[in-house]
């Protein structure tokens, strides 16, 4: 049965009303120093494009593409690897499991026992102790990256510049399917990374081409969008430390970089061909970026301090 897609601008109440901006607006002293105090390449993945760390089991979860550097093919031969934190694999298919498929799975998200993937034109969610999974196809053409934020679903399609909210976020165990809803289209922001902000905004990484670069914007409760920064370049992974700014990647620099309305773009790692949806691990006295590249088949294990 199609599901029905509605438009809607608003965003839940699970959205606080905020003044978007107002977290990465850190002033120049409110910007704590950080360092890349080590860096370590584990070669041997096939494409991965996102990673998701499992903080229960202390582990990490690898979606792979497969065979092919085709980010659209259904094939079936996506997977997801479980991976230690040393870059280790563990376990080279944890998902799917037997009866299931994937084919290009890109954003993660773990949250208690679950994990939700998107796959071109659907989202799963799977229980990380059972590998039991469930899927809802989605509206769109290129779904990305999601986030979850009080059992509410939020996914990005970057190339229909959309983005959908999937209610309930855990919908494993429901009868009835989730209502898929419409949060906009068409605002020029191409919506790649996704990251619920602490102060209450949605984040959102553009991604659209080197001649029409992209940058940060949030989404506000009301579904007002504000650019955060200006157009930077074509953005992946997004993430908000604890001071404000925000670290992400950029295809275009093939950087990781962090930004703040004080001091802009500030790389911290160079040299990738295709610097996709990274996790962060905290650590004591710093932080673990692991960043898939997604051309050269690696995944680059940087470690920040302060």
């Amino acid at each position: 049965m199609r599901r029905r897609v509605s438009m809607a601008l608003a965003l839940s109440t699970s959205l606080a009303i905020v003044q978007a901006g107002t977290t990465p607006g850190v002033s120049a002293q409110g910007v704590k120093p950080i360092r890349v105090v080590s860096e370590r390449t584990v070669a041997g993945f096939a494409f991965p494009e996102s990673v998701a760390y499992d903080p229960r089991a202390k582990v990490l979860y690898v979606g792979q593409f497969g065979s092919e550097l085709k980010p659209a093919l259904k094939d079936g031969k996506g997977r997801i690897a479980r991976v230690s934190l040393e870059g280790k694999v563990l376990e080279e298919r944890f998902l799917p499991a037997p009866g299931a498929t994937l084919n290009k799975p890109k954003g993660m998200w773990v949250e208690g026992r679950r994990l939700w993937v998107t796959d071109i034109d659907v989202v799963w969610v799977f229980d990380l102790k059972t590998r039991r999974g469930k899927k809802v196809d989605l509206p769109a053409t290129f779904a990305n990256d999601l986030t979850v934020r009080a059992n509410v679903l939020f996914v990005s399609d970057n190339r229909a510049d959309q983005l959908y909210r999937v209610e309930p976020a855990d919908f494993l165990e429901t009868k009835d399917a989730p209502k898929v809803t419409l949060v906009f289209s068409g605002k020029s922001v191409n919506p790649n990374g996704l990251y619920p902000a602490r102060d209450g905004s949605l984040l959102m990484a553009g991604f659209m081409s080197a001649e029409q670069p992209r940058g940060i914007y949030a989404l506000t409760a009301g579904g007002e969008i504000k650019a955060v920064s200006k157009d930077l370049g074509q953005l992946d992974g997004l993430y908000q430390m604890d001071d404000g700014t925000l670290l992400s990647t950029d295809w275009k620099s093939g950087t990781l970089f962090r930004w703040s309305s004080a001091k802009g773009m500030e790389p911290l790692a160079s040299g990738f061909k295709g610097p996709a949806d990274f996790c962060v691990v905290p650590e004591a006295g710093g932080l673990l970026v692991v960043v898939p590249d997604l051309v050269k088949g690696e995944l680059r294990m940087v470690r920040l301090a302060r």
